[in-house]
């Protein structure tokens, strides 16, 4: 395809751009050639026609002649080039709609990419070493061809041989410490020999068997001492082993021949034996002697907290031990225990929202009864630190064989060509500014490490052992590599616990260039995906262009990335990588700036001292953007509450060098937060942000590293319980009364394809009814058509975790013109619920999809999750004296199945019969009086009152449709308001799934869950205020988005100042799919710190 030609070829714009330009144009016969989005090497020919666009295909046959994809009665013409076709249909009545009159020239587009920094502008790539690290490639990563090996002896006039050349310089070398028998075995070597070894390389052996025997004679003396001292070393491992490991056998009889490969190996042996003893001196000198038989990872660690008596505060000191899987209840921090309860008894965490210190504590005694212990922290990262040691402990000690969760560390940095300092550890640990871990986690490793770097001047092999080097001197584990990646300066590495080594597979690697004209590599990005058992991972790292001015270039960057990088299955091809993975992490000198003008230098600069991040943020551009849907369209990103990341004198945190004088005068670079980490995830999917923060202690570049640490939900990989070659027939999905709205001016028919890993293959739909919608857009009816899908495994365990992805296509190009996902982790099943998702296509939105699921699964429940460990209680936020509902659904019932047993059965049953018991709360309560000395950490959005949450209703399947898993109805306000016979007076907590992208149900309005004692009964303060009728679903029309009203919030205490531009990107009215602050699950599994600065954008 040329890069360049006439004036009417686009080259690979987008469907959505090329409309736009030929609607720009407007003019019956205004035409245009782009490259085909479904067949490679193919175009498409698009012609405006009353205010439609017309698509015509443009094949190549095997003769590289290009024809138009006729219609019937057309005949087909062939033509060698694009020029003679585009003549030929100038004519009338050619077979096309009309002829081709107008061509759309190519837009003037910015390629000139400013340098940032001097360096960057070198216009050729480094010169980095070879990759010699094994790592697994992927199938999606293209390796290079070895260079040839140039013949070391070409002969030259002027030039000695190569065996002379070595002989100068041994003789130049001071040889007076070498043996006088090895000194005379490598100048017998260099004369001789070396000639042998050199024609062994020109037959294409790659065996060197005179060199081999020199190294054995040099390491003679080597080898025997290495056998001599292998075994006392073995022998100090196991008496400082706390536990024999299963790997330590017998060790094997030394071969008697000294060759090099054996010496490697038993060097190798007797490093490793060296650092494994010191790893095991530290863990026993750290537990003491009184535990011999365990090998601790995780030592115990103590929490200092209050608890109330008989109204009186005391302090407690609750001690959790990990690896023994106990929790400790002491009075004294030095004393005796006085309780303690193992794992399987704590039954469930439940966070206050309200007070972000405090945590209640459900355990299960010996007679069966369940307790309700809570427990005030020293703050909210104490407390949060204590639930992750708690989480451990429980996955540590599950029966299940494999995890539920997975805990993933993200780091960004642009390490401005300069080499890293001798200690990074405070990066991996997520110590520095902003939401940062505690101390108490330390100890607590990451499954995946992922570190992405930008303008990293060092070569792949240097750059991974500092990196494993610093994580073994934090975690005490030596990491696998799962994979590296490399374009130019920009940089990823993923590595991984040994014990899930064989829980990582199809790992794949890509890389897009962004440079100037998009093919030199000092921009761009690299990516990493793979699957981990039944969950798929991905991770882009990009440094994208520089400057403040060239916020748009940055977007354009952004969609080449997204439609150009090759990650993932290769079988969804109609989906970028946004919709390929479960979990899709996105990190990078993303170089967005804060939009000011540089005379208010001095003042960006005060406020940063002052931490006014807010005032700041509302003119961060990707803020802006984002906002705007222009780019990281349904991507989030956790609040920002540390300072800005760029561009610092180096090797000081405390001062800015936002001026640089060139020769085209002063060039100013701001303080801004150019490295981010974004993520997108499924709907309905475990995802929480633990932390998001930079280091200050690393200043060697002008860039800060940036770290975000998350909770990820994965699944294994199931087995089918009916057995190997049996055929589930029982599972069945069917999707009714579908449609899509498209905005389009395409004149085509449509169908649906749909993909799933549930599915053997994907399911096409036969062709949909057009219809003319409002705004111009255009409506697609699918009605009862739709083909019933059957899944491959059709027990609940498996089902309900698993995605449909939806793809609208053309009939007539076979191109995708929306994508979408639909989760099907449904509230019940045989019933018909309502669905929605968005339909996005190269990272713009393009149409909405609604319409009705009905599952058909087997017999069976969904088994408890590790994540569903953690609730967060929304408490009244007006101070109540006792803890009331909020809604008329129970989240916790909602979004688990019928039927579902366990640890949370009891604490449902808990709540009911001892809802009277509840000790109020309140504000001037003795027991909470340390609360105003600790920081305030704002509260996530998901989690403020209902009266907040219901500033935008969003989107829903149709206006006719009751959809309360979506909208919260306006009863039983923070005020306590009487309810009607509905009421569920029970605490709400629990899981609240993350809803992006959603399905609807309206069996759940109103339920009371079973064994209500409190059914009907008034509330504290009773009010008549009658509920508002916000349950109607709204249509999501853009032109409407801007003009909704929002009902009066209720007095509530002040929040913390927060950016215009975050309140709009929190309640912007333009969500098409998931804001999921209106939802009854507010926010599931997140935490609550600083979530009412999140930019949970669309």
């Amino acid at each position: 395809m040329p890069a360049m030609g006439p004036g009417w070829n686009h080259g690979n714009i987008t469907r959505s751009k090329a409309e736009e330009l030929l609607s720009r144009a407007g003019k019956d016969g205004s035409f245009l050639v782009r490259a085909s989005e479904s067949i490679p090497r193919a175009y498409a020919l698009c012609v405006l026609f009353r205010n439609c666009v017309y698509t015509y295909r443009i094949l190549p046959n095997e003769d590289d002649k290009f024809t138009v994809q006729a219609s019937e009665g057309v005949p087909m013409r062939f033509f060698t080039k694009l020029d003679q076709l585009i003549e030929f249909y100038k004519k009338e009545n050619m077979g096309l709609v009309t002829h081709l009159q107008y061509p759309v020239p190519l837009e003037e587009e910015d390629t000139i990419d400013e340098a940032e920094e001097d360096t960057e502008s070198v216009m050729s790539p480094p010169e980095l070493p070879p990759r010699n690290i094994p790592v697994s490639s992927g199938p999606c990563e293209a390796k290079d061809p070895p260079l040839p090996l140039e013949n070391p002896r070409t002969p030259e006039v002027t030039r000695p041989s190569l065996s002379e050349t070595l002989f100068q310089r041994l003789q130049s070398m001071d040889t007076s410490g070498l043996a006088e028998e090895h000194l005379k075995a490598i100048q017998d070597y260099l004369s001789t020999q070396l000639a042998l070894d050199a024609d062994f390389l020109k037959t294409g052996s790659s065996n060197l068997p005179h060199l081999k025997k020199l190294t054995s004679l040099l390491c003679k003396e080597l080898h025997g001492e290495v056998v001599r001292t292998l075994p006392s070393l073995e022998s100090l491992q196991r008496l400082f082993d706390q536990q024999l490991s299963p790997g330590l056998r017998p060790r094997p009889q030394v071969p008697s021949e000294a060759n090099p490969i054996n010496m490697v190996a038993k060097l190798s042996q007797l490093t490793s034996l060296l650092s494994s003893i010191e790893d095991k001196v530290k863990a026993l000198l750290h537990e003491g002697p009184e535990s011999p038989n365990r090998r601790s990872l995780i030592p115990p660690v103590t929490f200092e907290v209050k608890s109330e008596s008989l109204g009186i505060p005391q302090k407690m000191h609750l001690k959790v031990d990990v690896e023994s899987g106990k929790l400790i209840i002491k009075k004294s921090k030095d004393g005796s225990e006085d309780k303690f309860y193992s794992h399987k008894k704590i039954l469930q965490l439940i966070k206050s929202q309200k007070f972000l210190n405090k945590l209640v504590i459900l355990v299960e005694t010996e007679k069966e009864k369940i307790l309700r212990k809570e427990y005030v922290f020293a703050d909210s990262k104490k407390r949060e630190g204590f639930c992750q040691l708690l989480q451990q402990m429980k996955n540590k000690h599950s029966e299940q064989p494999e995890p539920d969760m997975i805990t993933i560390f993200i780091g960004t940095w642009n390490m401005g060509n300069a080499p890293p300092p001798k200690k990074i550890t405070s990066w991996f640990l997520s110590k520095g500014q902003g939401k940062t871990r505690d101390d108490s986690a330390d100890y607590i490793p990451h499954d995946i490490y992922v570190i992405g770097t930008q303008e990293d001047p060092l070569g792949e092999k240097e750059w991974l052992e500092i990196l494993r080097h610093s994580l073994q001197e934090v975690t005490s584990m030596t990491f696998k590599t799962v994979a590296i990646h490399t374009l130019w300066n920009i940089r990823i590495v993923v590595l991984a616990k040994p014990e899930h080594e064989n829980r990582i597979s199809h790992i794949c690697t890509d890389n897009v260039k962004t440079g100037i004209a998009n093919t030199l590599g000092n921009k761009g990005a690299v990516g990493v995906s793979f699957m981990f058992n039944g969950t798929s991972l991905g991770f882009v790292n990009s440094h994208l262009t520089s400057g403040s001015e060239k916020k748009l270039r940055r977007n354009q960057n952004y969609m080449n990335i997204l439609r150009f990088l090759a990650l993932g299955d290769k079988k969804l091809s109609p989906f970028n990588i946004t919709h390929r993975f479960t979990h899709l992490f996105w990190l990078g000198d993303l170089n967005y700036r804060v939009e000011l003008p540089t005379w208010e230098a001095e003042t960006i600069i005060q406020k940063i001292k002052q931490q006014q991040y807010s005032d700041l943020l509302a003119h961060d551009q990707l803020l802006l953007e984002r906002k705007e849907q222009k780019v990281f369209l349904h991507f989030e990103e956790e609040e920002i509450t540390f300072a800005p990341t760029y561009r610092f004198e180096r090797l000081t945190r405390d001062k800015y060098a936002y001026t640089k004088q060139k020769a085209t005068g002063m060039k100013y670079n701001l303080p801004s937060w150019c490295d981010r980490v974004l993520w997108k995830s499924y709907p309905l999917v475990h995802v929480v942000c633990q932390s998001y923060g930079s280091t200050s202690d690393i200043m060697t570049s002008d860039h800060s590293p940036v770290f975000a640490t998350f909770e990820a939900g994965v699944t294994s990989q199931f087995v089918s319980k009916n057995g190997p070659g049996t055929v589930d027939s029982q599972g069945q999905i069917e999707f009714l009364a579908c449609y899509a709205t498209l905005k389009t001016k395409s004149q085509t028919k449509f169908y649906l394809e749909f993909h799933s890993s549930c599915l053997e293959s994907f399911v096409k739909s036969q062709e949909g009814e057009n219809e003319e919608g409002s705004e111009g857009e255009l409506v697609v009816r699918f009605g009862e058509t739709l083909p019933k899908l059957k899944p491959i495994i059709s027990d609940p365990e498996y089902l309900l975790d698993q995605h449909i992805l939806i793809s609208i296509k053309s009939s007539d190009s076979d191109e995708s013109y929306g994508e979408g996902c639909i989760a099907l982790h449904l509230e019940t099943t045989e019933t018909q619920l309502p669905i929605y998702t968005p339909l996005t296509h190269h990272g713009e939105m393009t149409g909405h999809f609604r319409g009705e699921i009905k599952l058909q699964t087997s017999q069976g429940k969904m088994r408890e999750k590790l994540y569903d460990f953690v609730k967060t209680e929304r408490d009244e936020a007006s101070g109540m004296k006792c803890l009331k509902n909020l809604t008329s659904h129970d989240p916790v019932k909602q979004w688990e199945p019928a039927g579902r047993s366990g640890d949370l059965g009891k604490v449902e049953a808990l709540l009911q019969e001892d809802l009277q018991l509840t000790k109020p709360e309140m504000f001037e309560n003795p027991l909470y009086g340390s609360v105003s000395s600790f920081p305030k950490v704002v509260p996530r959005k998901e989690q403020e009152s209902p009266k907040m949450l219901r500033k935008e209703p969003p989107p829903c399947p149709d206006p006719g449709i009751s959809s309360p898993s979506i909208l919260l109805p306006k009863v039983q306000e923070v005020e306590g308001v009487k309810g009607t016979s509905k009421q569920v007076p029970v605490p709400v907590f629990g899981p609240t799934p993350r809803m992006r992208s959603f399905t609807c149900s309206s069996s759940a309005e109103g339920r009371v869950p079973s064994g209500d004692k409190n059914q009907g009964k008034p509330k504290a303060l009773a009010s008549t205020q009658a509920p508002v009728p916000a349950k109607r679903p709204i249509k999501p029309s853009r032109s409407e988005m801007s003009q909704q009203t929002t009902p009066i919030p209720a007095p509530r205490p002040p929040l913390p100042v927060k950016s215009p531009a975050v309140l709009q990107l929190q309640h912007s009215k333009g969500r098409d799919y998931r804001d999921n602050t209106e939802l009854p699950h507010h926010g599931k599994h997140r935490h609550e710190e600083g979530l009412l600065g999140r930019t949970a954008m669309q």
